[in-house]
C-alpha cells in the first residue's frame, strides 16, 4: 500500500518485523496492507532462505531486509570473525531476496557525555574526531581515542564485505543504535559517504537520533541517495535528569516532527521501506491494520493518527 500523497514525489512502503517466514503469517500481514517484512537475523540455512523467499513471493510479499547486528570496529581476531560472519549472513540476505541487510559497525562505552552536551569537531578528510564537547576536552581523551580508533576500524572492516555484498545483490545498511558512535549528523554523514560504494548506505532509524539532533537534520546531513531502508519509531525528548534524555513511545507521542520530516526524506529523493520497528507495534498493542494507516498518515506529512 503505498503512500505516495500530499504531492510528495518519493513513494514508502510498509513494512513489519518477523522472525522466521510463516505464512499465516504473511498472509495476515499482506491482508492487513503491508507490503513487506524485514527479518530478524540471517542464522537459517539456505534452504530455510529459500522457502521463505517463495512463501513471501507466492503471497505477494518483499522480505525486503534482513538484521544482523555486528561489531566491526575493532582490530583482532573477533573482528576479523565477524567480517566472515557477515559474508555468510550477506549470503542469506541474497537467498531472501533482500536487498538489504542491517548491521551495527560497534560500540564504545558511555563516555558520560549527556546526548544535548555533544558538539563535536572532526577532520573533514580523515573524519577524525578533536572534540566531542566545547571547552576541556581531556576527561574525553579515551572516548575521543576509541572513537577515531573505530572509524578507521570500521571502514576497513565493512571494506571487506563490499565484495560479497556486491555478488549478491544485497546494500549493506549501517545502522547507529545508540552504540555512542558517530553522535552527530555530519560526522555519521561523512563516515556513510567515506566508503564512495554503492553497497554501503545508512540503514536510518527514525527513532535513535533525535536526541542529538532533530531527525530531519540527520536525513538532510545524509542526502541523496545515502539511506538504503528506514525503521520507524519515536521518541520523546524529556528533562535532562534522564540519563537517555527520554524514552521511545508510540508514534505521534515523540518528539519527532513527522511534517517536517516527510519532506526532508521527499529532498533527499528516498523511494522505500520503512519497517515498524518492535516497540512501535506492542506499544499500544494496535492492529496490524492501524499500523499500516498510522504509517500512511505519518509518511503522507500529518502528524497523529486520524480516526
Amino acid at each position: 500500500m503505498a503512500s505516495n500523497l500530499s504531492g510528495y514525489q518519493t513513494e514508502l512502503h510498509c513494512a513489519s518485523l518477523v522472525g522466521e517466514i510463516k505464512e499465516s503469517e504473511i498472509v495476515a500481514l499482506k491482508e492487513a496492507g503491508y507490503e513487506g517484512v524485514e527479518i530478524r537475523g540471517a542464522n537459517v540455512d539456505v534452504a530455510k532462505a529459500r522457502e521463505g523467499r517463495r512463501i513471501a513471493e507466492a503471497n505477494g510479499m518483499k522480505i525486503h531486509s534482513v538484521m544482523c547486528g555486528g561489531t566491526l570496529n575493532k582490530e583482532d581476531d573477533f573482528a576479523n570473525s565477524e567480517v566472515e560472519r557477515l559474508k555468510k549472513a550477506l549470503r542469506i540476505a541474497g537467498e531472501y531476496g533482500a536487498s538489504s541487510m542491517l548491521v551495527v559497525p560497534g560500540r564504545l562505552d558511555d563516555p558520560g557525555i549527556k546526548p544535548w552536551d555533544f558538539k563535536i569537531e572532526f577532520d573533514p578528510e580523515t573524519g577524525l574526531v578533536s572534540k566531542v564537547v566545547d571547552g576541556d576536552n581531556a576527561p574525553y581523551a579515551a572516548y575521543i581515542e576509541g572513537q577515531n580508533r573505530s572509524t578507521v576500524a570500521t571502514r576497513k572492516n565493512v571494506a571487506k564485505l563490499t565484495a560479497t555484498a556486491a555478488y549478491e545483490g544485497v546494500t549493506i545498511g549501517l545502522e547507529n543504535v545508540w552504540n555512542n558512535l558517530w553522535c552527530d549528523p555530519n560526522l555519521y554523514a561523512w563516515l556513510i559517504h567515506s566508503f564512495e560504494n554503492v553497497r554501503v548506505k545508512s540503514y536510518f532509524d527514525l527513532g535513535n537520533h533525535v536526541k542529538y539532533s532533530p531527525t530531519q537534520n540527520w536525513i538532510r546531513a545524509l542526502g541523496k541517495d545515502s539511506i538504503i531502508k528506514l525503521h520507524f519509531k519515536d521518541f520523546l525528548l524529556t528533562d535532562h535528569t534522564s540519563p537517555h534524555g527520554g524514552r521511545f513511545v508510540p508514534c505521534g507521542q515523540g518528539s519527532n516532527d513527522w511534517p517536517e520530516i516527510r519532506k526532508a526524506l521527499d529532498e533527499v529523493g528516498y523511494n522505500g521501506f520503512a519497517t515498524i520497528e518492535f516497540e512501535e507495534q506492542e506499544s499500544l498493542k494496535f492492529s496490524h491494520e492501524e499500523n499500516v494507516r498510522k504509517f500512511k498518515n505519518f509518511f503522507s506529512g500529518k502528524a497523529k493518527l486520524e480516526d
